[in-house]
């Protein structure tokens, strides 16, 4: 026991503001406190003091100066370093946040300010019915995309009133663990996996989730385009400049939103960060289907990814014929079948297989003797001062490399040249209509990439070919078992874009309530007329107009995930020793320098041959080590280098997943793997 005098004199005056609704109550308050005072005891201290009876769970106390929350309530004042100067504020630490989703849609819920930003997406996953929540992150718009919004705004005669979808009621959003909203591991099918509607059942057995049956629809339902001219307004990048704008604003996954920044009731963007997209079941994943199709969809129309006329216009009879099929009453969508349930799960094993995320189903099959490929196909190689050489080659491939003879007869003895295709970059150049099937190959050499094309004659030699090179350049060969499924896979693409115009087609496109330049980006609105557009997209759409909504989404994602430039987020940097600035693409299995005036790829490392990664958080450098004695080092200039790390960790981090795992992630491994030792 120490005497009151004692107290005084060892004891300091603690500022405390306190975030309240009630007017006639003060909102700052002076404690009289010590040193040894632990936290949990300021906070009883100060609402005896407050004197008003409410619920005060959820507050916490915040840490104006060094903005952080002090949340250890054993810790005491002399431990977290709060000192007389201090200025705390007691407040909520769940806050109304309004999220863009990538339907465009917004809705507005109350999320966890005070946990980290991987755990709060977690929970907002919860509420919105969307399994695999690290695969997405929060992104805050840059002040450029924002700025050219703004002018766009005010030059509008009409102020533009945003549609919010309020699920402020939620009780995982409250702070509560009670009700998992629609996410459950164990929960029999809740869609009908055609339709993507939930089972009536799921919303009486569900009765306290924020999402009723109507908003559920607004999430897994993709609803009519916006007008061309709300498209025309949007901010599309021109550039990769402009492209690396796009990725920079994503929030640090370590830290909390109230630690970045961000206030209640600000607007940020829920996105797909990572697009390794696991485990898609249509049983359980209509939302998530249903938002990385829109993320798809959005991503095509403002051209932040690039697509060849002929890719555009199947992406638009996809687009159409969802909208042809929302017309359809709701009977209609209610319609199941064994068979188209079988489809759409062969489409779900293609899709798993194109970004690595199953497991080989036969071990044997890869021990098996490795099969080779053997044919005629011609060889183009791109001359600076004169036209392209085009010549006929005897072609073997075998193990993860090319090789080429002058003939069928001279194979047995040394080739003419063997490309090793190992970490190469592999380019579809494919033009359906005039039967063009080729496959630009971007090998690394010393100074750079060895550019080198293949010429198939047909689309069976092209797609065996073609996922011939795609394997090896990831360093598998054909007896890898992804090997069939990817073949399968790049043939029905190239069925999709093999139309003719058939009698049925409807032969006045105006009798179709379409608008084209709602489904096709500015580029090619403004290269073909109107009339011009609608007819080519029935004609696309004769090859997609037997699928089932959720399959025809499926192959959307499917043909999106084909481009070239698919899952890559780009970052303007600059390289250690050189004196310009580049461009780095970041994928779900290899960082590519580009350069920044041409677009072209200038070298590719590959993840699986990377053996350590580290950040120089003084000078803010990325250094990276891979196998053979190749290192590389950089800085970021369009973003802050902890968003490159933890993207690299991050991807590293989603290629341990299993299945077996039953959803649970190691969430201290995704830290280790990302939060860096700032």
């Amino acid at each position: 026991m120490i005497s009151s005098s004692e107290y005084e004199s060892h004891s300091w005056e603690l500022l405390v503001a306190v975030d309240h609704q009630h007017e006639e109550v003060q909102k700052e308050f002076l404690l009289r406190v010590t040193g040894d005072l632990h936290i949990g005891g300021v906070m009883l201290k100060l609402v005896e003091q407050i004197k008003i009876s409410q619920d005060w769970s959820d507050y916490a106390l915040w840490w104006e100066q060094k903005k952080c929350w002090l949340l250890k309530t054993h810790w005491t004042l002399d431990k977290c370093g709060v000192q007389a100067d201090a200025k705390l504020f007691f407040t909520t630490q769940h806050k109304m946040l309004r999220l863009r989703l990538p339907n465009m849609k917004t809705v507005r819920l109350k999320v966890s300010f005070s946990s980290m930003v991987f755990k709060a997406v977690s929970d907002i996953c919860k509420i919105l019915n969307i399994r695999r929540s690290e695969e997405l992150s929060l992104l805050k718009q840059s002040e450029d995309i924002l700025k050219k919004k703004k002018k766009k705004d005010k030059n509008s005669k009409e102020p533009v009133t945003e549609d919010i979808l309020n699920l402020c009621n939620s009780p995982v959003s409250s702070g509560l663990s009670g009700s998992p909203g629609f996410y459950s591991k164990t929960m029999t099918p809740v869609y009908d996996p055609i339709s993507g509607t939930p089972a009536s059942s799921t919303i009486t057995w569900f009765s306290d989730s924020p999402l009723t049956e109507q908003n559920c629809s607004i999430l897994a339902f993709s609803h009519p385009n916006c007008s061309p001219e709300t498209l025309a307004e949007m901010y599309q990048p021109r550039t990769l400049a402009d492209k690396a704008k796009l990725n920079a604003g994503w929030l640090d996954s370590s830290r909390s939103l109230m630690e970045q920044g961000i206030l209640e009731d600000d607007q940020l963007l829920l996105r797909f960060k990572y697009y390794t997209f696991f485990d898609l079941n249509p049983k359980y994943d209509a939302v998530r289907i249903n938002q990385i199709y829109e993320q798809a969809r959005w991503a095509i129309l403002l051209e932040e990814i690039d697509c060849t006329e002929e890719e555009m216009l199947i992406f638009a009879a996809l687009q159409a014929y969802h909208v042809s099929k929302l017309s359809l009453s709701s009977e209609a969508q209610d319609f199941t079948c064994e068979s188209e349930v079988d489809e759409v799960e062969a489409a779900l094993s293609n899709l798993e297989v194109t970004l690595e995320g199953g497991n080989a189903s036969n071990i044997l099959e890869d021990i098996t003797d490795i099969p080779k490929l053997a044919d005629n196909l011609r060889l183009v190689r791109p001359r600076k001062l004169s036209l392209k050489a085009i010549k006929p080659y005897w072609f073997v491939f075998k193990d993860t490399s090319v090789s080429y003879f002058k003939n069928k007869e001279s194979a047995q003895g040394e080739p003419i040249e063997k490309l090793n295709l190992k970490g190469c970059e592999v380019v579809p150049d494919v033009n359906v209509a005039a039967k063009k099937f080729g496959i630009k190959l971007l090998i690394p050499v010393a100074d750079g990439m060895n550019e080198v094309y293949l010429r198939c004659d047909n689309e069976n030699q092209y797609a065996r070919w073609m996922a011939a090179c795609i394997l090896a350049s990831k360093g598998k060969t054909m007896a890898d078992s992804s090997y069939h499924p990817e073949v399968h896979k790049i043939l029905s693409f190239l069925k999709m874009k093999n139309w003719t115009m058939s009698p049925q087609a409807v032969s006045d496109p105006e009798s179709i309530d379409m608008k084209p330049e709602c489904f096709i980006s500015l580029r090619y609105t403004k290269k073909y007329k109107s009339k011009q557009l609608a007819a080519r997209i029935l004609e696309a759409h004769q090859n997609v107009s037997q699928m089932t909504l959720v399959e025809a989404k499926l192959r959307f994602i499917q043909a999106w995930q084909s481009l070239p430039e698919f899952g890559l987020s780009y970052y303007i940097v600059r390289f250690k020793g050189s004196k310009k600035d580049d461009v780095l693409g970041v994928s779900y299995n290899r960082l590519i320098r580009i350069d920044i005036a041409t677009g072209d790829p200038i070298t590719t490392w590959r993840f699986s041959n990377m053996k350590q990664w580290n950040v120089n958080w003084e000078i803010r450098q990325v250094a990276i080590e891979f196998d053979q004695n190749v290192s590389i080092a950089f800085t970021c200039l369009s973003a802050d280098c902890k968003i490159i790390h933890e993207y690299i960790g991050g991807y590293i981090f989603l290629s341990t997943r299993s299945k077996d795992q039953n959803e649970t992630l190691d969430e201290d491994l995704f830290h280790k793997l990302t939060g860096g030792q700032e």
